[in-house]
């Protein structure tokens, strides 16, 4: 399971900015507003206003019961492997075909199987197709299923309608397409052109491991976590666009340690998994490898002993971001491995109490087997803990730079985002995250201290700041705060934040640099609402904006294309709460250190 090979990592000042990938406009006079004075606005910002998710109206069921394999084909159907699922509702069209995804099941010649019609009246009566790896309406309802649970994990987090990064040249549609038949071959991919999800398939030639045999077929498409971190591919893109662009290692490894992430805590949400993993290990997230494995089909019939990727390491190996080169998946496997202590020390520090009253320790035995009642609180802990940290990795993007990400820049967002919501902090998640991030060495520039007060970004320097025309009373919502009313009223949030910076004399506080020969104007790309509903009910309200700026450098070799730009939060009242900033050129050698 890998991308398309990306371009290499940038090492050297000179390459430290790579070509524009596909998706990334430079600005021109046609993109300019006439209300920006030095600003340009990405033609992509309609994106966010054309994206139409579906509006549940009252009398439209909650949910759609779906079955699908919480793991994948090999997985034993009595251990939690077929569970029916809840995937909110929308109308379908055969395929199926929803307002955000949409699956086609043609095979590589241009066969077309029969599209799945889940609004048939007796898959609504039997919850769907039952799992089957022979059945292509089956596989559209995995994928399907799957992706869409995927989207509302990300509307959960973020507080509104995400949306792609690309839209239909010919409709006009903003909807992400499945093919769960794309390619013969051991890979499935996001690809941003076409705006797709390629799942491949392939023969089994390796020696046999599971249930796989010489000469049988395996389907990522029937591959829970290989769905779920494609389809999370895709909605990072339409969250941050300029991470395809490799500025670092970190970038790239921060997309495939995101993804798999995300793949990994949404398997909690299947308690009926959770619950028997849990009773095999005793109670113990150690011995739970099960939970915490990507894509273990499809690493045993690809050469490997196990599963493709593991956030448990040996007891004896402990993988700094020192001890990796540039490949993207070991440099994310760093992240997820951080991530994975951090929860295990929150999780065990939440059922101490319980296995206290339940067996006298505060630690299982080895020969431990929690069941009934103690295996319900055990399981009913873990999802909720993974549903939190779930919640928290995503939301921690809106605090992200917009360019040239560093892993210890996100656990600065993280701190940040966790802050926001959750001032008070009692089970020191935030200590979990910190103590986890520095024993591999993942340690942000800038900060004195690894301490909660230190990795917080701070406001903007020299005092307050106050855009008026971006308060929220004086914004248009097409009836819910987070969605906006249409394409003329982001364009006009837009001008007014390029305003405000064109006019602040302020430019180099946004990590800008005066528009000249070889700078390009600033281009706000996204201007989008955040609604968060805080552990204690109280509801946080904020826009989240990016601006990036293209600028050429000298080398020996010619101009090359360097980035910088801020993401800049503002508050209810017009407030500019924060100014996540990348320095312009004039600031290269402070970066320069983290480019290799």
């Amino acid at each position: 399971m890998s991308d398309p090979a990306p371009p290499p990592v940038a090492t050297t000042p000179a390459a430290a900015a790579v070509a524009q990938t596909a998706g990334s406009p430079v600005a021109t006079h046609a993109s300019v507003s006439p209300a920006v004075s030095l600003c340009a606005i990405d033609p992509s910002i309609d994106f966010i206003a054309d994206a139409k998710p579906f509006r549940r109206r009252d009398d439209d069921p909650l949910y759609r019961p779906l079955r699908i394999y919480s793991r994948d084909p090999a997985g034993s159907r009595v251990r939690g492997n077929e569970v029916e699922v809840r995937v909110p509702w929308e109308p379908l069209k055969p395929g199926p075909i929803g307002s955000m995804l949409g699956v086609e099941t043609d095979w590589p010649d241009g066969t077309r199987f029969r599209p799945a019609d889940l609004e048939d009246r007796h898959l609504l009566l039997s919850r769907g197709l039952p799992p089957s790896a022979t059945d292509p309406r089956f596989h559209a309802q995995m994928v399907y299923a799957v992706a869409r649970l995927t989207y509302a994990t990300f509307q959960t987090a973020l507080g509104r309608d995400p949306t792609w990064s690309f839209a239909d040249s010919v409709t006009g549609k903003h909807r992400l397409t499945l093919r769960p038949f794309a390619s013969e071959e051991q890979n499935s991919f996001y690809d941003r052109d076409r705006g797709e999800v390629r799942f491949g398939f392939f023969k089994v030639t390796e020696e046999p491991r599971g249930r796989s045999f010489s000469g049988g077929y395996v389907f990522t498409s029937l591959s829970h976590d290989v769905i779920v971190h494609e389809v999370t591919h895709a909605l990072l893109d339409g969250l941050r666009a300029r991470f395809r662009i490799p500025t670092r290692r970190d970038v790239l490894g921060f997309h495939e340690g995101f993804a798999d992430l995300v793949a990994i805590f949404q398997r909690f949400t299947y308690r009926e998994l959770v619950r028997e993993t849990l009773r095999k290990a005793g109670g113990s997230l150690h011995r739970a490898h099960v939970l915490f494995e990507v894509a273990r089909e499809f690493g045993q019939t690809t050469g490997r002993e196990g599963a493709l990727r593991s956030a448990i390491e040996p007891p004896e190996t402990l993988t700094t971001l020192d001890d990796v080169g540039n490949e993207p998946h070991e440099v994310g496997m760093v992240l997820v491995s951080a991530a994975f202590e951090a929860f295990d020390t929150i999780y065990q520090r939440k059922i101490a109490r319980i296995l206290r009253v339940a067996t006298g320790r505060s630690v299982p035995p080895e020969d431990f087997e929690p069941l009934g009642d103690l295996l319900d609180l055990l399981a009913g802990e873990a999802s909720r803990l993974a549903g939190q940290f779930l919640n928290l990795i995503i939301r921690a993007v809106d605090y992200c730079p917009p360019v040239d990400l560093s892993l210890g820049e996100y656990l600065r967002a993280l701190i940040t985002a966790d802050r926001e919501l959750v001032p008070d902090d009692p089970w020191a998640y935030r200590e979990a995250w910190i103590d986890s991030f520095a024993r591999r060495h993942i340690v942000p520039q800038g900060v004195p201290t690894l301490t909660e007060d230190a990795l917080l970004w701070t406001r903007p320097r020299g005092g307050p700041l106050a855009i008026e025309r971006l308060a929220f009373a004086d914004l248009k919502f097409s009836g819910d705060p987070a969605r906006p009313a249409h394409s003329a009223e982001l364009r006009r949030q837009a001008a007014a934040l390029g305003d405000f910076v064109s006019a602040s004399d302020r430019f180099g506080d946004f990590g800008l640099a005066l528009p000249g020969r070889l700078s390009e104007r600033p281009m706000i790309h996204s201007v989008r609402t955040s609604r968060r509903i805080g552990p204690d009910g109280q509801v946080l309200f904020d826009l989240v904006a990016e601006i990036t700026q293209r600028h050429l450098l000298p080398s020996d070799s010619g101009e090359v294309p360097f980035f910088s730009g801020s993401t800049v939060v503002i508050g209810p009242e017009g407030e500019v709460r924060y100014v996540i900033r990348k320095g312009p050129p004039d600031e290269l050698s402070s970066r320069q250190a983290g480019l290799a």
